[in-house]
């Protein structure tokens, strides 16, 4: 006790703070990635959920008037908004991946560098690569589920499982983002890959897996994007939870698989280029 009485608070030994990295250290990265990410709280609320609902009133109400006025057919029996809405939730999950996972990473390895002050502590490279992802993770996440709030009161969602789109939406933007981060952890100079990334990559996913009208309107020349797409295939699951869209079980089963091994392998890419970027 000290002379006024309280508690003498003591720092941890070294030893015991190493050991406490090495058992949590992806943990603290997300934290420290969480921290930073909540200085920009407002910007992140304008891009993630203010504008994606922006295009939900715009091609969700404003076009679905004009669509559902020539019959609701060739969407399923349903509502064009209830038909829209979970690609949006996706879509959206998508493309915050799709900046999360490339500039970040390289300012991490390469601009500020910001991976080598944890690299420096008992941090492994896997940790802080596994820190990003989880920090990432979360806000796609929270974004997904805020989104997917606002689609409930417009009544989008008329099924009891619709809430799964806020899941389906996050495991999306990990099947795209997580190749995405291994690619981005693999450069050493910016030549405007990014910029070709979201131009050539992105933008055709986002037109081309079933957002906006059924796959199979598209001509096979074409369709061929969607079902390559981490975007169709989640777009098709939260259709599944949001209202019940009729498909072949084996069909649902290989939308689960497919997103799955992207975020897997994308997982394990990742930490691998982690580790030869920063050494063991």
């Amino acid at each position: 006790m000290s002379e006024t009485g309280r508690s003498i608070q003591r720092a941890h030994s070294p030893a015991v703070s190493a050991a406490k990295a090495r058992r949590w250290g992806s943990l603290y990265y997300a934290e420290h990635w969480l921290r930073v990410l909540a200085k920009y709280g407002w910007s992140v609320f304008l891009y993630s959920v203010a504008q994606p609902v922006a295009y939900l009133l715009a091609m969700g109400v404003g076009l679905a008037s004009l669509v559902d006025a020539n019959g609701s057919a060739a969407f399923g029996g349903v509502g064009y908004l209830a038909f829209v809405a979970p690609a949006l939730v996706v879509s959206a999950a998508v493309m915050t991946a799709s900046g999360e996972f490339s500039y970040p990473v390289m300012d991490g390895f390469k601009w500020r560098r910001v991976y080598y002050g944890p690299h420096a502590s008992p941090l492994a490279p896997e940790q802080i690569a596994t820190g990003h992802i989880l920090a990432c993770g979360l806000r796609i996440l929270l974004q997904s589920l805020a989104y997917f709030a606002i689609v409930v009161m417009f009544g989008a969602a008329p099924g009891p499982w619709g809430w799964l789109t806020a899941v389906v939406g996050t495991v999306s933007g990990l099947a795209f983002g997580l190749p995405l981060m291994a690619y981005a952890a693999s450069l050493t100079k910016d030549s405007g890959q990014f910029a070709l990334v979201q131009r050539f990559i992105v933008v055709p996913l986002f037109l081309f897996s079933g957002t906006f009208f059924p796959l199979d309107s598209l001509p096979l020349a074409v369709r061929w994007i969607g079902w390559i797409s981490p975007v169709w295939h989640g777009t098709e699951l939260g259709r599944v939870f949001s209202y019940g869209m009729e498909e072949s079980p084996l069909l649902t089963l290989a939308h689960v698989v497919f997103l799955i091994v992207a975020t897997v392998a994308g997982w394990i890419l990742t930490r691998r280029r982690f580790v030869v970027r920063m050494g063991a």
